[in-house]
């Protein structure tokens, strides 16, 4: 189980959790590809969870959410105009920002 990872955002869509990797391919989302399963911790609760990770199109209206939510924290780490782009400029940035549904 990864353990590692920085802060990040978890992102609630539509009842489900999502992490977003607004800097691309980092360390955490690579340990996260290998294990398949992490821990989200907040103050001292800890949540034990297995990671699906995204593909395509699928991604869309996760990082459109994402984007909605954190474009304050996240623009610089993507390259568009802001975050109400259309969906095909979503879809250009989209390969370089892995997607994590999370299950617990």
């Amino acid at each position: 189980m990864y353990r590692g990872a920085p802060f990040l955002n978890l992102l609630e869509h539509q009842g489900v959790h999502y992490l977003v990797a607004p800097r691309g391919e980092t360390e955490w989302v690579r340990n996260l590809r290998t294990s398949g399963t992490g821990e989200l911790r907040l103050g001292s609760r800890r949540d034990v969870f297995r990671a699906i990770e995204l593909e395509g199109a699928e991604k869309l209206p996760i990082l459109r959410a994402y984007l909605d939510r954190w474009w304050f924290e996240v623009s610089r780490f993507f390259d568009l105009a802001g975050p109400q782009v259309s969906d095909s400029e979503i879809a250009r940035v989209e390969p370089q920002h892995p997607v994590f549904r999370i299950e617990y």
